[in-house]
């Protein structure tokens, strides 16, 4: 009879031995497999943007190639314009739509608006942020940039002591990313208008939007927005492709004395061909298709709701962190993003093993750290066409990546933390009798 401590190592041989046989068919199967091996099941899309598409969406995309100088255009380009208000809480801003991306959108709220030389307010707390930053200094303008820890919001208190200093008021807009994906920061715009208004100071209020607009709370009108930005791969649901923007009066009324060149986003050719139901240039028609039937899913589920949803979201989401004994990069619960959730990794676990191993295991696509915090965060995305089941699938992915890259986590400890908050506060779907 073998003595005690002869059986477990015994068992520990036994352990290695199948652990390097099964690690070594893994690899000879893989050998095999085609560089264009399309694995079984479905890619798990949880990055902050691009993000899942519904099937009503992708078959509204599928047509086939259509003139936009045909007669039905007219009155379908001004329906889908008028439409995109909902997106903004807006009944007084004048939106566009350009072929493009949120960059591109980016760019003409600076152009549309302002001259060389210029004055502006910003912050730098995030990737985007800095992206931002740049092009307003590569346009030629004078930035104003307030850094602040990454995991930090715009602040209030900044805003009213720069625009109260500023008496001759050379400041001529306030730019603000909304959602820093980065981080998983979401700043308060409502807030950034009270400081404004409380210095008394006439700038522009301009809004990155592009990953809150259609997902989060926006109040365009109430906030006296004067210009916003987003883009379709993020809360509507689209392809890359669009760059969307609302403009108030404010802001039309600044691009007829601005100065920076603007040819392709000029706010004033759109104006001279959209009342009338006309392009300047060839619209991208099926990503159109695809943005009126979003806009009709946003409309359905009522704004409110999808609000709502992307919180519930957010909050099952936070509550996992909780469970796995990791802690969010954004620390303080006012600036907590319902897009996304940017979570710290021990210390001495690289984020993007984790990522990797999400994807090369599970075929589950969460995002990496960017910049300052690559190495150190992971993100999970819950924005856009999402409910609780597909977010089921991303922690438990994520649970099984970061366990295979040596984080301490009891396997279903996340997972079942967010599942007792979502069954607890998931609504009913409605459903029709006939």
């Amino acid at each position: 009879m073998r003595s005690s401590r002869t059986l477990p190592r015994l068992a520990g041989w036994l352990q290695r031995r199948y652990s390097a046989q099964a690690a070594f068919l893994e690899e000879r199967a893989l050998a095999t497999v085609p560089y264009s091996y399309t694995p079984p099941g479905r890619n798990h899309l949880h990055v902050p943007g691009p993000v899942n598409i519904h099937e009503r969406v992708l078959r509204a995309m599928n047509v086939p190639g259509q003139n936009h100088r045909d007669p039905w255009f007219a009155a379908w380009w001004k329906e889908i314009l008028e439409e995109t208000k909902i997106l903004y809480g807006t009944t007084q801003g004048t939106p566009f739509v350009f072929s493009g991306t949120g960059t591109g959108g980016w760019e003409s709220a600076l152009t549309n608006t302002l001259s060389p030389g210029d004055k502006v307010l910003t912050f730098r707390y995030g990737q985007f942020s800095h992206l931002w930053v740049d092009m307003m200094q590569r346009l030629g303008l004078d930035v104003e940039v307030h850094d602040l820890p990454w995991g930090e919001g715009a602040s209030e208190e900044i805003v009213e002591a720069a625009l109260r200093k500023d008496t001759g008021h050379k400041i001529k807009a306030v730019c603000v990313v909304h959602n820093e994906t980065t981080t998983g920061v979401t700043s308060d715009i409502g807030g950034v208008r009270a400081a404004m208004d409380a210095a008394r100071h006439p700038a522009m209020l301009m809004v990155d939007g592009v990953s809150s607009i259609g997902a989060l709370d926006f109040r365009f009108d109430e906030w006296r927005v004067d210009v916003a930005v987003t883009g379709s791969q993020k809360a509507l649901s689209l392809p890359t492709g669009l760059a969307m923007v609302c403009a108030s009066k404010k802001a039309l009324e600044a691009g007829k004395t601005a100065k920076l060149p603007r040819v392709y986003y000029s706010f004033e050719d759109q104006l001279k061909t959209n009342p009338s139901g006309n392009v300047p240039y060839t619209p991208s028609l099926m990503l159109l298709h695809g943005l009126k039937e979003s806009l009709a899913m946003l409309r359905e589920e009522g704004m409110a709701n999808v609000v709502a949803r992307h919180h519930r979201l957010a909050e099952g989401t936070r509550h996992a962190v909780e469970a796995w004994g990791l802690k969010l990069l954004c620390k303080h619960p006012r600036w907590r993003s319902d897009s996304l959730t940017v979570i710290e990794t021990p210390a001495g676990v690289d984020s993007n093993l984790i990522v990797k191993n999400a994807y090369a295991r599970y075929n589950l696509s969460i995002g990496v750290g960017l910049s300052q915090v690559n190495g150190k965060v992971f993100r999970i995305g819950h924005l856009g066409n999402m409910d609780e089941l597909m977010m089921c699938s991303a922690l438990s992915g994520a649970e099984m990546a970061m366990i295979d890259a040596g984080v301490k986590i009891k396997p279903g400890s996340g997972v079942g933390r967010a599942i007792e908050y979502w069954q607890q506060t998931s609504k009913i779907i409605p459903t029709r009798e006939f």
